[in-house]
């Protein structure tokens, strides 16, 4: 790549000034090939102190543990829908839960999953995102060697890779059927995660309001579940605002909860029967089987509820870091879950008639009513956190082009995956509210909810094993027994569920395979609208003629065509120039790019190219984004565009100036810059030839003519900017099969109609848009 910069561990004096000089004409333009890294740089997951370890610790408590603090309101009557046949069994269960926290939060996710975030970041998608830096397996081909020079994108070097991760990665590449199947897997993924997101308020405000009964049993069920619904539709309403303005009062509500729960489980065990820590012996879970058999087997779907949740462990792991997320789970949630449901337990074994209610029947009576206020609370933390979720991974799985533009709002400053979806929040609180007027009780919610938890679990485990055989490149003992353990367990609470299929199981497979196929449609289409316009792209050494053959006038201001493209012209370039032949004096060709990682520094955010002589002042610029990353407003963005701009044309004279005298001997193909991996090149060359240019920019003023551009670019500028956008219109060819014009003709054209348009989702002001009619068929 080429670059000025010299890249010593301990340069001879004299170098550093040479350096330092060196440094100030690195290239911004990474599409020539020099990404500006940024110095320095700490990203989420590094080195913190202790202090600030434990203080996201207790931060972690109110964000991602409401879901799985608040499963004590209904496991044991989900597990026991038709009442406790025999004491013993409470034994088994109590045993299969604590084990179950053990196996699947504890070692799996605590202490293997949360390794695996992207740059601070995990979940579903950024588990994808991993895998396809180091595997080309994302539909659209517009992977460029420059991006992996962001300084945020962490890859390694291929000839690095063992042999196996090579053979993986070339298959990944190579099949399309294994592309597919990882991106069937991500969205499936989303999918699940949507119907959580939607199941998650519906149980937990139901089983808390559920509460109520006990002090006044004359309420009937219809009552309890229309006070329910009016609390959900309290929740979508306020989300608009944000969950950053309840802040951190999440952390104290939830700790309290914890108390409470663990207080009441030990005043349980000690009351009732402290004898039930027999369950500690996983001999118990086998005589359970034995005992109940196929029913046994059947309550494992009740068993799994307690790990509902877990996944946000490892989903809102970018406001955190590994160790915080490792001493709250280790250190608050785990002892005061368990201890909760052990004192349940204890008390089911005296009462066992209770289990349609054992939260709020094992409440000691003069804690009744503190438990019930903090109980409500703590179901709709849950629920704000899961939406929260649904929301930061939707908007994540928006740059896979699953999914049309919506307008993404960023309800947080201090947290990026804070963010709000108007569209996604109203059909999400409906589908909530519909939920629980239909299904009334949380046994019937349960089924549903445990097959969207269950099926969650699976799909990270795939994608880790891939993960581990790819990236960390472990031993092949250690990822058979990963897999098997994981996938076993997994495999078993999935078959228990789908048994409960046609009893509210079916309820998230509909709900995802309705998702999918909307999101499965629309990148379809946009895969192939992109390979179309690649097809039909003009080669950018014909844009003197398209100009001249259109004889094409310069009007005032500058002109912004967006484009998916990242090389060559547009086919909606010619249409424009065709139909209007005007273009704006100062025009770019602008593509939005999305990159498989979190953030992308600002400074590293535009790349600029020449496109045409240098007297058509028109310029290819790609702003890059990472799929947390947040739009920026028109004023800023066009601002930022204009300052780039001005120092892309800047450094091209710097860089022009510094060729004279090249430095010996020039490389063969050389493109007027002198290369850093080049065997001819000595050091002491590399830094006479740094030196020397830096002293020729420090001395020679720029040419006049760059002032006279960087001062039109400032004129154009504030004469107004125009973006222009394709108004496309795909349909199907003629000769398409039926499912593809259903695809393409109908699901595809209804969601382009229906939801929010791009200009929106990019903040684009409505006087400032020029749209472009086109016409693709596929």
């Amino acid at each position: 790549m080429s670059s000025l910069e010299v890249e010593k561990n301990s340069p001879p004096v004299g170098a550093e000034a040479a350096a330092a000089a060196a440094s100030r004409l690195k290239r911004h333009d990474s599409l020539f090939g020099d990404a500006e890294k940024v110095s320095g740089a700490k990203y989420h997951g590094s080195e913190v102190s202790w202090v600030r370890t434990l203080h996201l610790a207790f931060q972690s408590v109110g964000i991602i543990y409401g879901d799985i603090g608040t499963s004590p309101l209904y496991v044991y009557s989900s597990t026991f829908p038709n009442g406790i046949k025999d004491r013993d069994d409470l034994l088994g269960v109590l045993s299969l839960i604590i084990y179950t926290l053990i196996i699947i939060p504890m070692l799996k996710y605590v202490f293997i999953v949360l390794y695996a975030n992207d740059n601070g970041d995990g979940g579903t998608f950024a588990l994808y995102s991993l895998i396809s830096r180091y595997a080309k397996i994302r539909m659209i081909p517009n992977q460029q060697a420059e991006d992996a020079m962001v300084s945020n994108y962490s890859i390694e070097a291929p000839s690095s890779q063992l042999r196996r991760a090579q053979w993986l990665k070339h298959k990944l590449e190579n099949s399309r059927a294994a592309k597919i199947v990882l991106f069937t897997l991500t969205i499936l993924g989303t999918s699940m995660v949507m119907g959580d997101g939607t199941l998650t308020p519906a149980i937990s405000v139901l089983s808390a309001v559920s509460g109520i009964r006990e002090k006044a049993p004359s309420l009937t069920q219809t009552q309890i579940v229309l006070i329910s619904v009016a609390i959900l539709f309290m929740l979508f309403s306020v989300q608009r605002f944000g969950t950053d303005k309840v802040g951190y009062t999440f952390a104290p509500i939830i700790s309290v909860w914890f108390l409470l729960i663990a207080g009441i489980g030990l005043y349980n065990l000690v009351v009732h029967e402290i004898g039930i820590l027999r369950a500690f012996n996983p001999m118990y879970i086998v005589s359970y089987f034995r005992r109940n058999g196929k029913q046994g087997w059947v309550s494992l779907g009740g068993v799994i509820l307690c790990v509902t949740g877990t996944e946000g462990m490892f989903a809102d792991l970018g406001h955190f870091n590994i160790r915080a997320v490792q001493i709250s789970f280790n250190c608050i949630l785990f002892p005061s879950v368990a201890l909760c449901y052990i004192g349940q337990a204890a008390y089911l074994r005296k009462f066992p008639e209770n289990v349609g209610d054992t939260f709020y029947r094992s409440i000691p009576a003069p804690m009744f009513w503190p438990t019930f206020v903090v109980a409500i609370m703590a179901a709709i933390i849950a629920s704000q956190a899961m939406l929260s979720g649904a929301f930061a991974i939707l908007s994540k799985a928006l740059s896979l082009g699953c999914l049309p533009r919506v307008r993404v709002i960023h309800t947080s400053k201090e947290y990026e995956g804070q963010v709000y979806i108007p569209e996604v929040n109203f059909l999400m609180g409906l589908a909530s509210i519909v939920v629980t007027i239909a299904f009334r009780t949380t046994t019937s919610i349960g089924n549903a909810y445990g097959i969207c938890v269950v099926t969650t679990f699976m799909i990270t485990t795939h994608l880790m094993t891939v993960v581990m055989l790819l990236i960390w490149k472990k031993h092949i003992v250690f990822i058979l027994l990963f897999y098997v353990v994981f996938g076993f367990t997994e495999a078993v609470y999935l078959t228990s569920i789908l048994s409960k299929f046609v009893d509210g199981g079916y309820l998230p497979f509909c709900f995802a395979l309705v998702l999918m196929t909307l999101m499965a449609t629309w990148h379809y289409v946009h895969v192939k609208r992109y390979w179309y316009e690649l097809e039909h792209v003009v080669p950018t050494g014909e844009l003197t003629a398209l100009l001249e053959k259109n004889d094409v006038r310069r009007i005032p201001g500058v002109g912004l065509l967006y484009t998916e493209l990242v090389q060559g012209i547009p086919p909606l370039f010619p249409r424009l120039v065709k139909k209007i032949p005007s273009v704006h004096s100062v025009f770019i060709f602008m593509s939005i790019k999305h990159l498989p990682i979190p953030r992308v520094a600002a400074a590293e955010r535009f790349l600029f190219r020449q496109v045409g002589s240098r007297d058509h002042r028109m310029f290819r610029c790609v702003a890059r984004y990472g799929y947390s990353d947040t739009l920026e407003d028109p004023k800023e963005f066009a601002a930022f565009l204009s300052d780039g701009l001005k120092m892309f044309i800047q450094e091209e004279s710097a860089f022009a100036l510094s060729d004279a005298p090249p430095p010996p001997p020039p490389p063969e193909n050389d493109d007027r810059r002198p290369t850093t991996n080049s065997a001819v090149h000595s050091e002491e060359a590399m830094i006479q030839s740094s030196s020397m240019a830096a002293s020729s920019f420090q001395s020679i003023q720029l040419p006049v003519d760059v002032e006279q551009e960087k001062q039109l670019i400032d004129r154009e500028v504030e004469r107004g900017v125009v973006y222009l956008m394709g108004e496309a219109n795909v349909t199907a060819g003629p000769k398409s099969s039926i499912m593809k014009k259903i695809a393409v003709n109908y699901i595809y054209t209804f969601l382009r109609k229906n939801l929010t348009e791009g200009h929106r989702a990019l903040s684009i002001p409505k006087d400032q848009l020029l749209k472009v009619g086109i016409t693709y068929e596929i």
